[in-house]
């Protein structure tokens, strides 16, 4: 498995930063999945110009442009054994021989690149949709920043995962803000809704993609605040992420969600996700 670090690209088992990188000692730094079908990366647009918000956002120059991006990413998937990949990237602000909280001088970021199998979700539950449970959400206030700083997501995430369900459904102040690793939907009488785009939640390029597909075919929906109450009284409630796409959420808290499998709305939206997805990565392998 071929990696990129820092002008290079070598074996993955090969890569190694300083000790002294600021990704390691203060996560210091911002990244972004991208999925790639086909040896097709999917959205890669919106992942780089949301990799240059996080970057301006943490106040680190992004160290290349789209074009320079787009043939490093490209080389990493052409080397990599699967056709269908998880895409990953990290730029640090790097390493200056020493630790020290305010920003070095003259130091090149760090720069790298893998590639994985993309591991989608499986058909049972594409079927029977997933299990969550809601946790307060106690991460801090820049979650717009998609950042290596991911401490809290990793706790709340395993919580989960340790009371047998896939995500974690956050709750700040009564309101509804995301998945610890995903943005989520509501569906209550046939209308969608997510909660609004601040420093709240991170702006998920799959998000952004179904309420442009919901606007496209004209199917209800809202981006406002919602409460607990909504959350735990919805017809239908979906995940979203890069990786796991458009996934239903049939059990909160161990009781069931609308009638306990994949709505009709769900269903839909994931229809018209998937032929968006495979008109856009069509075509022989690259």
């Amino acid at each position: 498995m071929t990696a990129y670090l820092n002008g290079q690209f070598l074996p993955l088992e090969e890569a190694r930063i300083s000790p002294l990188d600021r990704g390691f000692l203060f996560a210091d730094g911002a990244y972004e999945v991208i999925p790639v079908y086909r040896r097709r990366p999917f959205l890669l647009d919106s992942h780089l110009a949301r990799l240059q918000r996080t970057l301006a956002g943490i106040a680190l120059p992004n160290p290349h442009t789209a074009g320079e991006w787009n043939e490093l990413l490209q080389r990493v998937i052409a080397d990599s054994a699967f056709a269908d990949q998880a895409l990953y990237l990290q730029v640090t602000r790097g390493a200056d021989g020493k630790r020290d909280h305010a920003f070095p001088s003259a130091v090149s970021p760090t720069v790298f690149i893998c590639s994985t199998a993309l591991v989608a979700p499986s058909a049972a539950q594409r079927e029977f949709g997933v299990a969550a449970r809601r946790a307060v959400d106690n991460r801090w206030l820049r979650c717009d920043l998609k950042t290596v700083s991911l401490l809290a997501n990793v706790l709340l995430r395993q919580q989960a995962i340790d009371a047998g369900c896939a995500e974690a459904i956050l709750l700040r102040d009564g309101l509804l803000t995301e998945g610890s690793s995903s943005n989520v939907f509501v569906v209550k009488d046939g209308v969608l809704a997510t909660p609004l785009r601040d420093h709240r939640i991170l702006a998920g390029i799959t998000r952004d993609l179904v309420l442009e597909l919901a606007a496209q075919h004209r199917m209800p929906c809202e981006v406002r605040d919602i409460s607990d109450a909504e959350l735990r009284s919805a017809d239908e409630l979906w995940l979203t992420s890069s990786t796991r796409e458009v996934l239903p959420i049939t059990s909160l808290d161990g009781q069931p969600v609308g009638t306990g499998r994949p709505g009709p709305v769900a269903r839909q939206m994931y229809d018209w996700y998937r032929a968006n997805r495979e008109q856009a990565t069509s075509g022989a392998d690259v």
